[in-house]
């Protein structure tokens, strides 16, 4: 897998979350070991993933950052068993360089970046070098200090301005246009009302030209909006926004509940093809 091209051009495509992580704010601890990582997986193809997304540091509201040997040591063997058993890509979903080096070593197609290449300065050339798909997603401030007062005077144009901005900074350093793919980052630096204006709006980035990925899954704003403190509850509420984001044309859904995303978005397709009169 080289670029975006034709991807989730008809419906979006669903990656599949898995953190092999002992502390992410909602599967934390559960896939950390190698065997169990594969299983879910494995689970998650299943169920429908069409991309795995692999984590190895938790970048929830005031995280702190895991060093590079300790992120490669969770991430590295998983990646390499699951490119053995899994027919579809996995995306490797750090901000270092060397960590998107090793995954796509061990067979890993595809670098989200949570940080947009801002994070590390040998970003951009891994991304370059391999050739392979990337998605920049839009943050204020860092995971430890995301949530602190985040303030937006326009937050849809402010994120516009941000993506262009990282956009030119990619293709001047040698990424080319159909690698790239764009995140606004609902729950990294938003507050709610921020977050619900993305979904709401996330047509507005259209003219970008890019797929656009949108990571609602299990966020702390469903949490406020349904009253439900325990993230592994809050698919129903993280559902509702697949629905909408596929209603508006957005190219990648990032969730935990792979196969009631997919079900979803059947759904939602066959209503949008439904005859007029």
């Amino acid at each position: 897998m080289q670029s975006w091209n034709e991807v989730g051009k008809t419906h979006p495509l669903v990656m599949g979350v898995l953190n092999v992580t002992p502390d992410s704010f909602s599967d934390g601890s559960l896939y950390f070991e190698v065997d169990k990582a594969i299983t879910q997986a494995k689970r998650l193809e299943e169920q429908g993933a069409d991309i795995i997304d692999i984590g190895g540091e938790s970048t929830r509201p005031f995280s702190e950052p895991v060093c590079l040997k300790e992120e490669l040591r969770r991430v590295t063997p998983v990646i390499k068993a699951a490119a053995n058993e899994l027919k579809i890509p996995i995306s490797i979903d750090t901000y270092k360089a060397k960590v998107a080096q090793a995954a796509l070593e061990a067979g890993a197609k595809i670098v989200n970046d949570i940080s947009a290449l801002r994070f590390d300065n040998d970003m951009s050339k891994v991304i370059a070098d391999y050739k392979v798909p990337v998605v920049l997603m839009h943050m204020k401030g860092t995971p430890r200090n995301m949530q602190v007062n985040p303030y937006y005077e326009d937050v849809l144009e402010e994120i516009y301005q941000f993506f262009e901005e990282r956009i030119d900074f990619a293709l001047k350093n040698g990424i080319s246009e159909n690698q790239i793919a764009i995140d606004p980052g609902i729950g990294f630096g938003k507050r709610m009302e921020d977050n619900l204006s993305l979904i709401k709006n996330i047509s507005f980035f259209k003219p970008l030209n890019k797929p656009l990925l949108l990571g609602p899954s299990r966020k702390a704003f469903i949490g406020q909006i349904l009253q439900i403190k325990t993230p592994e509850k809050r698919d129903i509420g993280t559902l509702g926004v697949v629905a909408v984001a596929t209603w508006l044309g957005v190219n990648i859904i990032r969730v935990h509940a792979v196969k009631e995303a997919k079900q979803v978005i059947t759904m939602v397709k066959a209503i949008m093809e439904a005859p007029d009169g």
